[in-house]
């Protein structure tokens, strides 16, 4: 089974907490602190693997998270760093915010590995607070957060020309004419239920990649059908061959054909219904002489510059010259393959970064409250001089200071957080 989709939930590693301890050593009297730091927490990495082309590992495991580094120990031990959790996927994956849809990263080009949420920093051990006021210093620094995300992987095929059309009209015998893929070819409706791709070799021309997007039918934007479930793989390709049944042996129209193709592309994304077209009018082997379609397709298409191109997948005929027209068309076209760009940042959404909390006046006190604030006071030993200017540094960045000042605090006023009372001044 072919899974160009996964939803899975990842998981970096906490940093480990530093530690607090001090020196006890036979006759050293006021032994020093020695706690030491805490490991770094492990990183959740993508790195794209040439041997895979599906998702489908990622329907079966659905979680997967990094270790938490070790806390620092006595004697200056550093905690041990956890391991990264490396995740492979096929090249063209694209990674995305569960819920926002976002896009984190686009596993194609020259990325082939990127950190997409990074392991907690350990913490400071408590030998690094001492100072010549503090010789004591009985705190130590808690290990950053880890960060954890849920995201959808999508696979993009990327290829330079996408073959579209109704199903059955020849896509797959197509494309094992002119390149080196081996799809699965009958004459059945959605046959072909995985992309197929193959490289196009020509003589005297620049070659190009082309897919085979398995059968569209109409109401495939809305889910109707197949077709549906690979419109994303259209997504990266420059330009389109629609194919259509010249002959109509399935007693439909081309024209209506093609007409409603595009409308289903329109629907999916406007922006991909813009990219240039070129028509196959396929199976003209089975045109009846007195029934030629290829002129009322040109009529109605060339125009509109949409070149037709009369073709048979069966006999060959007209195929090299639908071939270079194409390979003529990429070459005005930008040579970048299409990558979707970053869109979310995971580093800027850590998890106490959404905590929320509330500034409001109490008669003459103003208080301060909310889970940020009892996280922060969790780790801060105020009663320390490096403990308190890291709380300072805290009201200052998290803007809690500015609020107060819109609220009307004054030089003198009382501020109160859960049991801490202090007055305010700049």
């Amino acid at each position: 089974m072919f899974a160009d989709r996964a939803k899975i939930f990842i998981r970096s590693g906490k940093g480990g907490d530093g530690h607090v301890s001090f020196r006890r050593e036979l006759y050293v009297p006021n032994g020093g602190p020695d706690g030491g730091d805490g490991g770094r927490g492990g990183d959740v990495i993508f790195e794209v693997d040439e041997g895979l082309n599906t998702l489908q590992d990622y329907r079966h495991r659905r979680k997967y998270a990094a270790k938490d580094g070790e806390p620092g120990g006595k004697r200056r031990c550093h905690g041990s760093d956890a391991d990264d959790i490396i995740l492979r996927v096929p090249e063209g994956t694209v990674i995305k915010e569960a819920e926002s849809g976002k896009v984190i990263a686009d596993m194609s080009g020259n990325n082939r590995r990127q950190i997409i949420l990074k392991g907690g920093k350990g913490g400071l051990g408590n030998q690094h607070f001492a100072t010549a006021t503090m010789q004591v210093p009985k705190y130590a620094q808690p290990g950053q957060p880890a960060q954890e995300l849920w995201v959808n992987l999508e696979l993009k095929v990327i290829a330079d020309v996408g073959l579209i059309g109704f199903p059955n009209v020849g896509k797959s015998t197509l494309l094992s004419r002119v390149t080196n893929a081996r799809p699965k070819i009958a004459n059945y409706h959605f046959t072909t239920l995985d992309p197929n791709l193959g490289v196009v070799d020509l003589e005297g021309s620049k070659g190009f990649v082309m897919a085979d997007i398995p059968g569209l039918i109409e109401g495939a934007s809305e889910g109707i059908g197949l077709g549906h479930e690979f419109l994303r793989h259209i997504e990266r390709t420059k330009l389109m061959i629609h194919v259509v049944d010249a002959a109509g042996t399935e007693g439909r129209d081309p024209v209506e054909d093609i007409y409603k193709i595009n409308a289903e592309l329109e629907k999916y994304n406007p922006e991909i219904a813009k990219r240039p077209q070129v028509i196959a009018a396929n199976k003209m082997d089975a045109v009846y002489q007195d029934n030629d379609p290829i002129e009322r397709l040109r009529k109605e298409f060339e125009p509109k510059g949409i070149q037709v191109f009369p073709i048979s997948g069966v006999t060959g005929t007209g195929i090299k010259e639908l071939l270079y027209y194409v390979a003529g068309e990429l070459e005005k076209l930008d040579s970048e393959p299409i990558i979707f760009e970053q869109e979310y940042f995971p580093e800027d959404e850590l998890i106490y970064a959404e905590l929320p909390y509330t500034v409001e006046k109490e008669e003459d006190i103003y208080v301060v409250e909310g889970p940020k604030i009892e996280k922060m006071l969790g780790y801060t030993n105020l009663d320390s001089e490096k403990g308190f200017a890291f709380f300072q540094k805290f009201l200052k960045d998290t803007g809690i200071l500015d609020e107060l000042e819109e609220a009307g605090i004054e030089e003198g006023d009382t501020v109160r957080m859960y049991g801490l009372q202090f007055d305010y001044y700049k």
